[in-house]
């Protein structure tokens, strides 16, 4: 377990248009991909991690199994990712410290990988610690309280990627290959 002001947010709302289904659902060697990143994201952050569902969200919770953490619905899903982040976010304690952002569609990311990210925020606890992978910053990554306001601003069908760009100088990137590994078409999961 890690520090108890690091929360989870996992970010399961989406109608997956690309995949063609709810791609939250789709198995992997007869697991959920869903479980797959609230399982790794509770390995660190334990109760403190947040399951972010909206589309067909019953099944997504479902999918989990008995969940460490709790849930939230997000109803705004349609308008993209930012409401899933903001939703998240918008369920932080006052305690929290900082927040892990995991996908998922990132079936292959561990709790190794997790664990790695969670040290180097240790070390630097005012950085955003970011995964790296073909030359690509993205989740899994943490993000210290002072960015949740950035966050909480996010609009449309975006991630994080523009509090990255707008804070670079603050910035730590971690490798980890298994985070370019991302499920978006039916075609990705037959790959991994």
């Amino acid at each position: 377990m890690t520090d108890p002001g690091l929360f989870a947010i996992v970010l399961a709302a989406s109608e997956s248009r690309r995949f063609g289904s709810t791609k939250q659902l789709a198995t992997l060697a007869g697991r959920a991909l869903v479980a797959y990143a609230t399982g790794a994201a509770e390995s660190v952050c334990g109760p403190r991690t947040i399951l972010v569902v909206g589309n067909e969200w019953r099944n997504v919770a479902t999918a989990c199994g008995n969940l460490q953490g709790f849930l939230t619905v997000n109803t705004a899903y349609r308008e993209g990712l930012s409401t899933s982040i903001r939703a998240g976010v918008a369920c932080l304690p006052d305690a929290a410290d900082a927040v892990l952002l995991l996908l998922a569609d990132q079936p292959l990311i561990t709790s190794e990988h997790l664990q790695t990210l969670v040290d180097q925020w240790r070390e630097s606890p005012d950085s955003i610690i970011a995964s790296t992978y073909a030359d690509t910053l993205g989740p899994p990554v943490i993000f210290p309280r002072r960015f949740f306001t950035s966050l909480q601003s996010l609009r449309g069908d975006r991630g994080a990627k523009s509090v990255f760009d707008a804070n670079s100088d603050y910035v730590v990137a971690v490798e980890c290959t298994a985070a370019a590994h991302d499920v978006d078409h039916p075609e990705d999961l037959e790959r991994l």
